[in-house]
């Protein structure tokens, strides 16, 4: 597999292949299938904060380097530095992405509220999330993107908010947005062709690609040969395609080749990911430690083109698996 490339920082060792997401409990609700089964029965502030310092702790010494958080994501921002804070040989040592965009709007209830987050690209929303992201992770911000984009997203087109994310880059952080929906690589292709001052702007993209959702790959692999950082998220198509999830006939493949190999869906699913020629880095979305093992073990897995033929069947079209998704109830 070839190995991830990033420009934050040059003169350290080449990132591990996998990294760790904090969406998954760094708030109470999410879009997970059997998120109960997962989760502290009361899922109080201390309780998460200390599943995700866990799972941290777990990731690192696991070999994992890169850690991923977002503005919308509850207090992930906020956990995800007190653990820095409190592990300096693991901050020398570790990249930090987050996202702004989304405003967290559930107030800590995992349910039953009508909005969970707000979206919104405009140059007033950066500056203030800009500022919390600061105080929340200090120094320990190595990647920012710009939260879930769509084609018509302003910020493509909002110079202003260019200049603004262009400062940012020069102060060393490297920019970049993470994308959602059926037109992910639409979206990553007008990213692409944004500069300032000669320079592109957006040389990171994280996106969603899992075995279910395959259609953003050619957009992703241009973005990988123009040299942007390109970060795989929800490669386990928000549970559907863990081993107690994949009991339906879309699965099947997944199934049959985990019983010949021995090795979980979940593991085949992360190492379907890893082994696209333009992915640098894969999110495990683990809630629990024994998930992040389990997950971990897709780096141990080298599979054949004739098995990711094989996975490759489980390929729906965009607009189903987006219509999916979107009907998934947080919890």
């Amino acid at each position: 597999m070839p190995t991830p490339r990033t420009t934050t920082r040059p003169d350290g060792p080449p990132l591990p292949r996998f990294g760790l997401g904090t969406a998954a409990t760094g708030r109470p609700g999410y879009l997970t299938l059997g998120r109960e089964l997962d989760l502290p029965a009361e899922r109080t502030v201390e309780a998460m904060r200390a599943r995700t310092h866990a799972l941290l702790d777990a990731a690192y010494a696991a070999g994992v380097r890169y850690f991923d958080a977002a503005r919308s994501y509850g207090r992930a921002e906020e956990f995800l530095g007190e653990w820095l804070d409190t592990r300096p040989q693991a901050a020398a040592q570790v990249l930090v992405g987050s996202k702004w965009g989304y405003t967290y709007t559930a107030g800590w209830r995992a349910s039953g509220v009508p909005v969970h987050e707000v979206k919104e690209h405009s140059t007033a929303v950066f500056d203030r999330q800009i500022t919390e992201t600061r105080k929340l992770l200090g120094r320990h911000l190595d990647v920012y993107l710009v939260h879930s984009v769509t084609p018509d997203s302003p910020a493509l087109t909002d110079p202003e908010l260019h200049a603004r994310l262009a400062a940012l880059a020069a102060d060393g952080v490297r920019v970049g947005l993470s994308t959602s929906g059926p037109a992910q690589g639409e979206a990553v292709r007008a990213a692409l062709a944004v500069t300032v001052d000669g320079a592109p702007l957006f040389t990171a993209v994280q996106a969603t690609w899992n075995l279910l959702e395959p259609s953003a790959a050619p957009a992703l692999a241009e973005a990988h040969a123009r040299g942007a950082l390109v970060v795989v998220k929800e490669a386990m198509a928000n549970g559907r395609l863990a081993d107690r999830n994949a009991t339906g006939p879309d699965t099947a493949a997944l199934r049959a080749l985990a019983a010949r190999t021995g090795a979980s869906c979940d593991a085949l699913a992360l190492a379907a990911a890893a082994a696209q020629p333009w992915a640098d880095l894969v999110l495990s979305g683990a809630a629990t430690p024994e998930q992040l093992a389990s997950n971990l073990t897709a780096a141990e897995l080298d599979l054949t083109e004739e098995q990711l033929a094989e996975l490759a069947t489980l390929a729906e079209p965009a607009a189903s698996y987006w219509r999916t998704r979107s009907a998934l109830a947080w919890s």
